[in-house]
């Protein structure tokens, strides 16, 4: 036994120990350090899951939300729109209840004269020229004029 005591004591034999003690300590240290990520992480996957879900569950509502939000302001716009044209309706619908004013629409549109006056159209000489077009263009085909018609249309040099 004093062998076996003399062992257990000697240099050699506690540094042997206190390396296996120390190792153990630091493997044990490693699997808690390894089992805290393991659940840390496995938390952050499932937040991440749930805010993610959250995400796609309200996206499709909130986009309905903002395009119903936007053709309520449109048709409120058209309403308003059609509120002003009605009054404008009304205003004419009014006036048309006057006499005068029928008799200055008629004067003004359709050319009409009062009984003994004198109606008078002039004919106004650079008017003419711009109806007619180009000079010699009765010469030629229609198809020719129109396709002139179509080629001068976009010219910036038009008057």
């Amino acid at each position: 036994m004093a062998g076996k005591d003399r062992d257990r004591f000697s240099t050699a034999t506690r540094l042997r120990l206190l390396g296996e003690q120390t190792a153990a300590r630091v493997y044990r240290s490693q699997n808690r350090r390894q089992a805290r990520r393991s659940r840390l992480t496995g938390r952050a996957a499932f937040l991440a899951l749930v805010v993610c879900s959250l995400v796609v569950a309200l996206a499709y509502p909130m986009r309905q939300y903002v395009s119903q939000r936007d053709e309520i302001a449109e048709q409120e716009r058209l309403s308003r729109q059609a509120e002003r044209r009605t009054e404008e309706l009304r205003d004419e619908k009014a006036r048309l209840q006057d006499d005068a004013y029928i008799m200055r629409l008629a004067r003004q549109h359709l050319h009409y004269v009062l009984p003994g006056e004198t109606g008078f159209t002039v004919a106004d000489p650079d008017a003419v020229k711009d109806r007619r077009g180009e000079p010699g263009a009765s010469n030629r085909p229609w198809h020719s004029n129109l396709w002139d018609g179509v080629d001068s249309a976009d010219r910036a040099d038009r008057d």
